[in-house]
């Protein structure tokens, strides 16, 4: 319930109210009656508030401190009863309950809600656990998964004994102490439970149960009454008449009408928004809300009055685009609304609690659900009678059930979270919940296979909770005859008897199937067999299945339905004109039906052989009644009359059915044959000893005491036609059949069906074997196949051609091998043993992932609780390590003597790979000394079986013509191969499958077989001579090692026919290899050659090595122009004979960021930081899946935001990045021009890149950019080497003797910074500077450059106003806009040494690490800025350069100027300046005087820094920050507390601060925040000064190598603050700046104005190592802060860590074109770029302005894979590179590039989101 208006403490809580009426039953009666007419038919808040009123009203009496507390006098509105308890604590709401032993949990899962599945521990998978419960309870090393409920409904199942394999421990449910037995099935039909006193600690007075029960009566009868009249399904009248005939409960059929609008999943929101909008006279906000509505209740009023023509006008209009739309009168729709109501606070009711107890309100609901409906007081409806008309004694929860339908997508949803919470009130309700479930059971799947438009709300859906219940199960079985009701509903709704919307029951035998009508075209079919499944897979039904022949014989008669449906014939001539896909719908179903069939005969494993036997007999009647025409199931213009025919082979006769499948209607669905080989495999009761107990002697007196011979062969032909149909489909000859035959062919051999189709097959062939003489199976697959003649010798076949006829060779021999060598079902192996065997032999071919392994092995396998822990058991699994790595599993070394080359599941190729997998192991582990290179021989595994039907199967071996078929099988290859020259088409297929026949039958049936193949002749000769035929071949060598060893092996059984029949080598060639011979002559002429070939490669490099010195020496006469490298256009060379430039993306950014003040959690981050940024952290954990990781999530689930950094304090700037690729600047204009016309030739798709925004992507890289930067080496000047005090000297009488200059003054803007004018972004100058002419190209080329950036800049700039703290002049005046030298190069180089934190190496700094692309962009950046000066000081002496120097100087050194401080050029305080960026333009303009400026740069941030220190610390409690032992820098610093009392003395209110933070926090905990804020500044130092004089500041890595911060000192030559005393120069600096501060008003009124960057390694926020951990508690978690809501689906800011509506409706900017929430958090937090990660999709969102994309998300899971949407259920975990890379992304800049290369990738026309 979403509101609880009516708590209103005038009505609800004064008791003894005396105007109350004295029977409030009375009053809600009168109530809900007379509301529709009363309020006009409108339904408002009010009216919601008023009706809950009544009902609390009328339920609880006069008790209501029996469900709030009296001192609650004013109970908040839309708040319901439940969450009132629950925030008051009544009754111990909220609190943890005392566990009652045998009480399940019964907790109810919401929408979005986690639950878990153990397939360990859980009988089935219907069985789960809540988080709760999950956490209390130990799954290590468990197949464990979870899921996100789509909807409210289910039950956690924890507590409930029939739903665990083990006991699971749950510490909050323990078991009864009682018993722990199973519930026993209670014989009676239950209709009703008994309402006793409930059996609780909590009272309640006889006067409160009363008007409890009889509320809550009224209430479902109100319901029930109102559904009475409700239509099944939205359809609108024909007209006014039809619609006023409508049946209506309205007394008065008052003519006022309501037009509704239901919910699909169909439409978007726009769709509906602009109907309704152009429709009903909505604003786009009304419409907007509508929908929503609509969407989260079902079904909303979108107009009511009494003009019906013009109603129905409206309805058809919306129903035109197939939108659920109805037209009724407005009292009963305000009825419906009533009746939502009610179920809504019925809901409520089961949430809350009486007193302290929580059930007996459900058991109330329970009793009047369970009891008859009371008659109705409206005009009864005569439809409505006749609904349950065949149902007994209708209870109310019958019609509810039935009436489910009629209600909408809510209420709906609201019911079944009622039923639920019934089902854990006790077994009894369970009982009585699925009895009357049962009852309607028909009538629920009528709507839902017919009616029902929101089918997933279906109730039938609840089935689920009901059939996998064991005892349950067996009683509505029992009782109710459901599984026969379901097979009668199967066969009716397949046979089409459907009329007026229902399934007709009982069915019409005689029906027929159409596989092109609407029942196999409907997709709903799949759960109706899924509840037939259930039902029959729980254990005591499986028991009833196998001791009553009744079921068998039902289930068959049903089977019969689908044999040979959808037949297929081979289209000879000409190709099928139309490939319907009905094969489809027929394959789906036989999906499920196969899947039923497995279950069925499963449960024979319970039975007695006599059982056991009557239902063989039973399917083999079945069988022949269809394949012999007996009943009417084939079409008989398809299918013929069996006949038999006499074939010869091997000069004896044999009777066979005839059929030519090339010829014939041949069907894949076999349904019955299925069915007789599920039960075949039960070869453990079919044993002789169990057989004789019923009077049989073997399977063979089974199947022939009934039925002939040619009745089996009947039986085993259809399969057999399949397989010789599959085989002909393989080898080419139904190409004319087109794609359906191949899909067909596909589908069934898939892993997913192979075991339910093809697999089954087969085994009816195998025991044909031994029920049937063999030599009469051999024949009949041989005439099948049709090869007779083939094996009698004739090489030419009528209708097979020369590759046809030995690739149907080839399938043959498959099939043969096969079933003589195939032992799973003949030895009923194990499950686990199969799993063991799927998994190696899936794994052989080589090392796979775990999506992959699933694929090559049954689905049944892949699912069962035992497959991961065979896995673990033969294999090796390898976690991923990279980004681009998954988890793969690689078979162990012992497993590999288990893999069969001629397993049946491997196709051609797979067997080859895998037994050359198999010879190089056994190469390697045992290599034969004589012959190396020899292949080694793999030996087939002897019959294992030897008890049951199959222990004498190896007997086919002396069958003669068994016989026969090998023999021609390799004397035919011989011949054709000696008559032609050439090996025959599958020749070396054939023989490798003959030869491994031979060798299996020497293995098992050796002394026979070799006797037998060495009499036996044909064409004169036997088996033998040819073998020894084969042995010296020339064509077939790699078969000799073979063939040796099979001669071997007659050998030692009859020695004599060997040593006549074997040809024996000359001792010349014994005594050597000829093979090895050739490869010895072969390897000698190759040495030779190469050495001749080095000797003149040596004699060429000499002679060309004295031209290329006489080369060199004429090019260094020249002076060659310097290259740069190619065009990546036109590849001509880049020099400086034309303009080119480096392809870069100027983007605006908001990475760096600020320190929060009076943050502890980042102080505390700032103190505990390394002292080196340079080396990468220690304590990283990278295993997969993480170590320990529910622990370390533990701490996790108490952090805010998921410890985001807080978006507003990180500072804005232009980043700019370059993809290494040049291009010449005339080539860059025609590229750009070509980007224009393959937009307009592409108007519909999203293109990467934007020209409205001047971008482009690179040609090669695919990069994004938008400017081309200047190419510059690194500069040759030298630095300055003059002393410090020396230079400073000179500055200042140099700065004393210069003479004013108005020009520089003016260039200076009046906010009294010191910058310059002429590099702001918007400068109003800059105009005037490009406009004049410049005589020359080069310049003219390097203006088109620059401008480039500038008009780049100067965009960004205009845009970004409001993100920049930076005192600006006014726009229009000069210098207005970004500082280029700060906000763009300084933000640059910041940004980088950002990104390089926590990497490196020792004996290297930051800027050794740095690429040297971004080192040569920086230097391009520094570029511009210079030519940016010379523009300005065009014509000037050294451009300028010396007046900026002064300039610059002046800045540092302001009191050594002849102006005064006031001067308005340097009226702001140097202290209030970022250091860097004067030394970015001490750069750009005097590079030599580098160091100078550098040493007082980094002073001016130590003294800067210390007031920043000291402002964060006055903001910050001491006792919350980590612990700091004592100084450990005083080398570097010196007396940290005299240096910060020097910077404040001049601003007593600072220097009061000052002593407070010294006194609180101590001079290690501030010499440790001085270390740490001041260390970015030399790492940034260092990466400029590399860039720009590589030479002038090599690396010097001192003695303290682990400190970053000296090796920094060193290499820049920055005497350490420690000498500070030595410097007086520096001090007076010091004192100068310090003084100017402290006299500013900053300092005098303590606002600072120094923002401090944070200086600690950059983290994204953090997510849990756990993926499911994110949903424990995720209403707090995970809460939008924009709607306050938990986000049906959150996307997790990884900047911030906020929150927000991903594709939601309820946050949509209306502002900015309706976009959703991520991409307005992105304005607000990243700026231009995004990243999310989105929690349900589990995948990663990247945006970048309007476009974005998708990415694979950081967690795999357990397997090593990637999951997304969380579709495969298992739990996932942090990987932690592909964590880094995501971060590393960010940090360097690079979502613009990935957004841009995922779109060009794509031609998407429906823009990036649809990707």
């Amino acid at each position: 319930m979403s509101t609880f208006s009516s708590f209103l403490p005038a009505k609800l809580l004064n008791i003894n109210n005396r105007d109350r009426s004295s029977d409030p039953l009375s009053r809600l009666r009168f109530a809900l009656e007379t509301m529709p007419g009363s309020r006009k038919y409108e339904f408002t808040p009010l009216t919601r508030t008023e009706i809950i009123t009544e009902l609390y009203d009328a339920f609880w009496g006069s008790h209501a401190n029996y469900f709030v507390s009296n001192s609650s006098a004013n109970l908040p509105l839309h708040t319901s009863l439940h969450e009132l308890q629950h925030r008051l604590g009544f009754g111990g709401a909220g609190k943890e309950r005392k566990p009652t032993p045998g009480r399940a949990c019964g907790n109810i899962f919401r929408k979005g809600e986690c639950c878990f599945r153990c397939r360990d521990c859980a009988w089935d998978d219907s069985c789960v656990l809540c988080s709760r419960c999950f956490h209390s309870t130990n799954h290590t090393g468990h197949n464990v998964s979870f899921f996100i409920a789509q909807q409210s409904g289910g039950c956690c199942d924890c507590g409930d004994a029939e739903a665990w394999r083990v006991p699971i421990g749950c510490q909050h449910h323990p078991p009864a102490e009682s018993s722990s037995e199973t519930p026993k099935v209670i014989a009676r039909n239950i209709t009703g439970i008994s309402d006793p006193q409930p059996k609780s600690d909590q009272v309640v007075p006889l006067e409160l149960q009363e008007t409890m029960r009889k509320t809550v009566a009224y209430a479902l009868d109100f319901i029930l009454d109102t559904l009475d009249y409700s239509p099944d399904e939205p359809s609108i009248p024909a007209n006014e008449a039809d619609l006023r005939l409508q049946p209506s409960a309205d007394p008065m059929m008052k003519d006022q009408f309501c037009v509704v609008l239901w919910n699909d999943e169909k439409h978007s929101f726009d769709d509906v928004i602009k109907l309704l909008v152009d429709t009903t006279n909505r604003t786009r906000e009304e419409a907007s809300d509508t929908a929503v509505r609509i969407d989260e209740q079902g079904r909303e009023i979108i107009d009511m009055h009494a003009n019906a023509a013009r109603l129905l006008e409206t309805a058809r209009t919306f129903s035109q685009i197939d939108l659920g739309v109805t037209v009724r009168r407005a009292y009963d729709t305000f009825r419906e609304q009533i009746s939502v109501v009610i179920i809504e606070w019925i809901l409520d009711l089961t949430r809350s609690r009486l007193g302290t107890d929580t059930h007996i309100m459900r058991e109330v609901i329970a009793s009047q659900l369970l009891a008859p409906r009371k008659p109705s007081t409206l005009n009864p409806n005569p439809e409505a009678q006749k609904a349950l008309s065949e149902v007994d004694s209708p209870v109310r929860l019958d019609y509810m059930f039935l009436y489910h339908t009629r209600l909408w997508k809510r209420p709906r949803l609201n019911l079944k979270e009622v039923y639920a919470s019934i089902l854990s009130l006790s077994h009894d309700h369970k009982l009585a919940i699925a009895s009357h479930f049962a009852n309607v059971y028909h009538r629920i799947i009528d709507s839902y296979l017919l009616v029902d438009r929101e089918a997933e709300t279906s109730i039938k859906y609840f089935a689920l909770q009901l059939f996998t219940v064991p005892s349950i199960a067996l009683h509505i079985v029992r009782q109710h005859n459901i599984i026969n009701r379901l097979l009668s509903i199967i066969t009716s709704f397949f046979t089409n008897q459907i009329q007026g919307k229902r399934i007709i029951y009982p069915t019409d035998p005689t029906a027929e199937i159409d596989v092109d009508a609407f029942p196999f075209k409907s997709k709903r079919f799949m759960p109706v067999f899924s509840d037939l499944r259930y039902l029959s897979h729980n254990e005591p039904v499986q028991e009833l299945l196998a001791h009553n022949r009744e079921f068998v014989q039902l289930f068959s008669k049903t089977c019969q339905l689908f044999m040979c449906i959808n037949p297929n014939k081979r289209a000879a001539t000409s190709h099928v004109e139309y490939e319907t896909d009905a094969w489809i719908s027929v394959f789906n179903v036989t999906l499920s039906l196969s899947r039923v069939i497995k279950v069925y005969g499963d449960a024979f494993s319970r039975a007695s052989p006599a059982e056991l036997v009557a239902a063989i007999s039973t399917v083999m009647h079945d069988i022949l009644l269809v394949c012999t025409l007996a009943s009417d199931r084939l079409d008989r213009e398809k299918f013929q009359p069996i006949q038999f025919h006499d074939v010869i082979f091997g000069e004896q006769t044999y009777s066979i059915v005839e059929f030519d499948v090339l010829d014939g209607w041949v069907s894949f669905h076999h349904s019955l044959q299925w069915m007789l080989a599920e039960l075949f495999k039960h070869v453990d009761i079919l044993t002789e000893e169990n057989l004789q107990t019923v009077g049989l002697g073997s399977v063979r007196d089974i199947c022939l005491r009934n039925a002939s011979e040619q009745a089996i062969l009947t039986i085993i032909d259809f399969p057999l036609r399949v397989l010789s149909m599959i085989a002909q489909i393989r080898t080419g000859l139904w190409v004319r059949n087109g794609f359906a035959i191949r899909g067909q062919l596909l589908h069934y051999r898939d892993f997913m069906l192979r075991e339910l189709c093809y697999d089954q097959d087969l085994f009816i062939i195998q025991m044909a074997l031994v029920i049937l003489d063999p030599n009469l199976v051999f024949v009949s697959i041989l005439d099948r196949f049709q090869l007779l003649h083939y094996f009698s010798g004739a090489i030419i076949h009528e209708a097979y051609e020369g590759p046809h006829l030995s690739s149907m060779v080839e399938e043959l021999f498959y099939v043969l091998i096969t079933i003589v060598s195939e032992e799973a079902n003949a030895t009923k192996m194990p499950l686990p043993a199969q799993v063991r065997r799927e998994i190696v032999h899936a794994l052989a071919m080589g090392a796979c992932s775990y999506t992959d392994l699933t694929k090559r092995v049954a689905e049944r396998m892949a699912e069962d609780v035992c497959f991961e822990r065979v896995l673990s058991e033969t294999a090796n699994f390898k976690a991923p390590e990279s980004t681009a790595d998954f988890g793969m599993y690689e078979l162990k070394d012992e497993a590999y003597d288990e893999v069969n080359p001629f397993y049946f599941h491997y196709a051609r190729n797979r067997r080859e790979e895998v037994e050359n997998v198999l010879k190089a192991r056994l190469k390697k582990k045992s290599p034969s000394p004589r012959h190396p290179n020899s292949d080694p021989v793999i030996v087939p595994g002897p019959w294992k079986c030897e008890v049951g039907p199959f222990k004498n199967l190896h007997t086919v071996f002396e069958s003669d013509v068994l016989l026969q078929i090998v023999f021609y099988g390799l004397h035919n290859i011989l011949v054709l191969t000696n008559s032609t020259g050439e090996s025959p088409p599958s020749a070396e297929a054939i023989l490798d499958q003959v030869l491994h026949l031979i060798m299996l039958a020497l293995v098992n049936h050796g002394p026979t077989f070799s006797l037998l193949s060495s009499s036996k002749t044909f064409e004169q000769i036997t088996l033998l001579d040819v073998i020894c035929a084969l042995e010296h071949h020339e064509k077939f060598k790699p078969y000799k090692t073979r063939a040796q060893w099979i001669i071997s092996q007659y050998h030692s059984h009859v020695p004599e026919e060997v040593q006549c029949r074997r040809k024996v080598e000359d001792a010349a060639n014994s005594a050597s290899d000829p093979e090895e011979v050739k490869r010895r002559a072969a390897r000698a002429r190759k040495e030779a050659l190469m050495k001749q070939f080095k000797a003149q490669q040596a004699s060429f490099a000499i002679n060309f090595s004295e031209e290329d010195d006489e080369d060199e020496e004429m090019l260094d006469e020249m002076d060659a122009p310097v290259s740069y490298g190619t065009c990546i256009v036109c590849q001509e060379e880049l020099n400086d004979s034309k303009a080119f430039g480096a392809l870069g993306l100027l983007q605006p950014s908001k990475l760096i960021r600020k320190h929060p003040d009076g943050h502890n959690l980042y102080l505390n981050e700032t103190l505990s930081s390394p002292l080196s940024l340079d080396r990468s952290p220690s304590n990283v954990d990278t295993s997969f899946p993480p170590k320990d990781a529910e622990v370390r999530d533990s701490s996790f689930r108490l952090s805010l935001n998921f410890q985001g950094f807080p978006n507003h304090h990180t500072r804005f700037g232009l980043h700019a990045s370059v993809c290494t690729h040049m291009m010449h600047l005339d080539c860059f204009q025609v590229y750009h021009s070509s980007i224009r016309q393959r937009q307009r030739a592409q108007a519909t798709r999203n293109p990467p890149e934007n020209i409205a925004r001047k971008e482009f992507i690179c040609p090669l890289c695919k990069s994004l950019g938008n400017v081309i930067l200047p190419v510059q080496l690194p500069s040759q000047t030298s630095l300055n080497d003059v002393s410090f005090p020396d230079w400073i000297r000179a500055a200042g009488i140099s700065i004393l003797k210069s003479r004013p200059d108005s020009l520089l003054d003016a260039l200076h803007p009046r906010t009294g910074t010191g910058e310059f004018v002429f590099w702001s972004a918007q400068d109003s100058g800059y105009p005037a500077l490009v406009r004049v002419p410049d005589r020359s190209d080069q310049n003219g080329d390097m203006v088109k450059l620059i401008e480039m950036v500038m008009s780049i800049s100067k965009m960004f700039s205009q845009q970004t106003r409001h993100l920049r703290d930076r005192p600006e002049p006014d726009q229009g005046e000069r210098g207005a806009g970004l500082y280029l030298p700060e906000e763009l190069v300084g933000y640059t180089i910041s940004a980088l040494e950002i990104a390089q934190r926590g990497s490196g190496a020792v004996g290297t700094v930051v800027a050794d690490n740095v690429p040297e692309a971004q080192m040569g962009m920086i230097r391009g950046l520094v570029a511009f800025l210079t030519r940016m000066v010379g523009l300005q000081f065009r014509g000037k002496l050294e451009e300028g350069r010396d007046a900026a120097r002064q300039a610059i100087i002046k800045r540092l050194l302001p009191e050594w100027s002849r102006t005064s401080l006031m001067t308005s050029s340097f009226s702001h305080p140097l202290l209030l300046r970022e250091p860097f960026t004067i030394l970015v333009e001490t750069a750009a303009v005097v590079p030599e005087i580098l160091r100078h400026v550098l040493i007082l740069t980094y002073y001016a941030c130590l003294a800067r820094t210390a007031i920043g220190i000291i402002f964060i610390l006055t903001k910050t409690r001491s006792y919350q920050t980590v612990a700091m032992g004592g100084r450990t820098q005083e080398n570097l610093f010196g007396d940290v507390r005299v240096f910060f009392m020097s910077v404040v003395r001049h601003s007593p209110v600072f220097e009061h601060a000052a002593e407070l933070a010294f006194q609180a926090f101590g001079e290690a905990r501030i010499e440790k925040l001085l270390y740490s804020f001041t260390l970015p500044f030399l790492r940034r130092a260092a990466i400029l000064c590399r860039a720009v004089l590589p030479n002038s500041f090599p690396t010097i890595v001192s003695s303290e190598a682990s400190n970053e911060y000296h090796n920094l000192l060193t290499t820049l030559g920055i005497p350490p603050l420690s000498d500070l005393p030595n410097q007086d120069t520096l001090q007076n600096a010091l004192s100068g700046w310090c003084a100017h501060y402290g006299q500013s008003r900053a300092a005098a009124q303590m606002n600072c104005g120094v923002n401090l960057d944070f200086p600690a390694i950059y983290h994204t926020a953090r997510l849990p190592l756990v993926l499911d951990n994110l949903f424990v508690d995720q209403e707090k978690a995970l809460t939008c802060s924009r709607c306050n809501t938990s986000p049906l689906d959150a996307a997790i800011c990884m900047i911030c860590g906020a929150v927000c509506c991903m594709q939601s409706h309820c946050c949509v900017d209306t502002d900015n074109g309706d976009r959703g929430e991520c991409n307005a958090h992105t304005r607000e937090c990243g700026g231009a770029i995004g990243i999310y990660f989105l929690v349900k999709r589990c995948s990663l969102l990247y945006l970048y302005i309007d476009k974005g994309t998708f990415a694979s998300p950081p967690y795999l899971d357990d397997h090593g894979e990637v999951d997304m949407s969380m579709r495969r259920g298992r739990r996932q975990y942090l990987h932690s590179a592909r964590f880094e890379e995501m971060r590393k992304t960010w940090l360097n800049h690079g979502i613009p590039t990935l957004v841009a290369r995922k779109l060009e990738t794509t031609v998407d026309n429906g823009g990036w989101e649809t990707l």
